[in-house]
Formats: C-alpha cells, sequence, structure tokens
C-alpha cells in the first residue's frame, strides 16, 4: 500500500481548493488541499483518510475509492492506477460509469449559479452542487438506494419535487425505459441488476412499466420543488449525457425574469438556511 499512500498524498497536494471552490484560507504551509477538506469532499472521515496516508488502513472499498478518485478529480488513467495499486481491479468496461472526470468537473464548476447534479446511467446521485441542495434536500443525509433517483420515484411518498400528473407519468415511463436501456449496455453491473429486481419486486408501477419494454432516455420536464424556505419553485429540468462516460448532467433553470426565477436567486443567497423575517 506504499505506493497507494504516496499518489493519494501526492494527489491531495496538487488540488488547490479553488479548484473545488473552497476559499483559500490562511495559514496554509502548502498549497493543497488540508485532510479535513478532501474528507469533507469525499464524505470519509479525517481520522480514516489519515490511516490511509500513512499506510495503516488496508482493503479500502471500490465505493471509497470511486469518492476519493471523484474528490482528487483524477483523470480516468489515474483512477485506474488508483485501483491498482489499492489492490483493486480498475472498473470494467461493463459496468455503469460512476468516475467524474476533471473536465466535465470544470465544466460544473462554471455551471455553478444553478441546480446541478451528475448521475450515472442507473440513476445514482454521484455529485451535486449547494444550490441543488438547498432546492431538492441535502443528499448528504441519504445513503445507499435512497441516493438512487429511480428507487425514490417508484418506492417512495412524493418528495421536495413535484410533478403534474402527466409530467409524472411521462418521468416514471421515462425512468423505466432508461434503466432498461442501461441494463441492454452493462449486463455485468451487478448492482444495476439488483436495483432493477428490487424494484420489479415492490413498485407495481415499475412492474407494469418495465413489462413494456421500452427503451428510451430522459431528457427534459417541468417540475415543482415544494419545500424550499422561499417558497414553491417551478423549474424546468434538462438532461445531458456526457459522451463517452454515460453519466448524466441534471440542470434545473426556471424561467428569465419570473418570480420563480428570483425566489432560484434568493435561494442560491439564502442556500439551504431557513429564511427569517
Amino acid at each position: 500500500m506504499q505506493e497507494f499512500s504516496e499518489v493519494l498524498r501526492a494527489w491531495r497536494d496538487r488540488l488547490t481548493p479553488q479548484e473545488v471552490g473552497l476559499p483559500p484560507g490562511r495559514g496554509r504551509r502548502a498549497p493543497g488541499l488540508r485532510r479535513e477538506e478532501l474528507a469533507g469532499l469525499a464524505g470519509v472521515s479525517v481520522e480514516y483518510l489519515v490511516r490511509l496516508e500513512q499506510g495503516r488502513a488496508r482493503n479500502p472499498s471500490p465505493q471509497l475509492l470511486a469518492a476519493l478518485a471523484r474528490a482528487l478529480r483524477l483523470t480516468d488513467g489515474e483512477r485506474d492506477h488508483f485501483y491498482l495499486v489499492a489492490g483493486l481491479a480498475p472498473p470494467s468496461r461493463g459496468l455503469v460509469p460512476e468516475h467524474v472526470g476533471r473536465g466535465v468537473q470544470r465544466m460544473l464548476d462554471r455551471l455553478g449559479d444553478v441546480p446541478l447534479a451528475v448521475f450515472s446511467a442507473a440513476w445514482d446521485l454521484l455529485w451535486w452542487n449547494d444550490l441543488w441542495a438547498a432546492l431538492t434536500g441535502d443528499p448528504s443525509t441519504k445513503s445507499g438506494l435512497d441516493r438512487n433517483i429511480a428507487w425514490r420515484h417508484f418506492t417512495h411518498a412524493p418528495g421536495a419535487i413535484d410533478f403534474d400528473d402527466a409530467h409524472a407519468a411521462e418521468f416514471s415511463a421515462d425512468l423505466a425505459a432508461d434503466l432498461r436501456d442501461a441494463v441492454g449496455r452493462y449486463p455485468d453491473d451487478a448492482h444495476l441488476a439488483h436495483l432493477v429486481a428490487r424494484l420489479r419486486a415492490e413498485s407495481p408501477e415499475f412492474g407494469r412499466l418495465w413489462g413494456q419494454a421500452h427503451v428510451a432516455r430522459h431528457r427534459s420536464s417541468t417540475k415543482t420543488a415544494t419545500s424550499t424556505p422561499v417558497g414553491p419553485i417551478v423549474v424546468d429540468c434538462d438532461v445531458l449525457t456526457v459522451p463517452g462516460t454515460d453519466l448524466r448532467i441534471v440542470m434545473y433553470t426556471a424561467v428569465p425574469g419570473s418570480s420563480d426565477a428570483s425566489r432560484l436567486e434568493l435561494l442560491r443567497v439564502s442556500g439551504t438556511q431557513a429564511l427569517t423575517s
């Protein structure tokens, strides 16, 4: 694990706070990220990160490596090396890609004034910005299947995002068709197969839609964020697919000059803190 510890420290040191949207701060002895900053970005404890960098932690999980690779903004080649020196095989081409590359991350950074999130082809949430969390609820409070948009849509009561009846039916059909499309492209992905099996077993609506064998991809819809501290906000949702990675960038925008745009801007300023009169 010595090589793993060395590249982890080197890649943390080369990444500046500005590159990940953090303030530069004061009293830095080195230009790179502090351990607590990287730990926060990757969703791991500082203590565990210290053990990894000191070579005292063994057998990191694929999920942890994926989170660290995204936080460190590794290229595909660097990510593969990261897995190999940790003693694991890099993600197979037969598995749903989950790596948000450096170029994609830079593009996301430049779009930071709108709610943004990145999903895999299985609709697992991989990355989000602060405005997304303020609009839809903080994803860091969820884990496992509860971070999968298809699972939550078909098995949970309506949450912070609502549709009218027509858009709800369209969204359900699109999600089921999208997952069928993903199963065809990633037949070796056990997580995707498990997700579909659970949905078919626990959601009659999904089972009915799956039986229609419709194949498509969800592209756009109109939604209402109902639980924000600034009141309901009607947004247009557009889904962009990153070529070569099958990642889905989901973007929410409001009609310019509308009251919804004004509330979205107010939410951007206030963040997740409830407004006080």
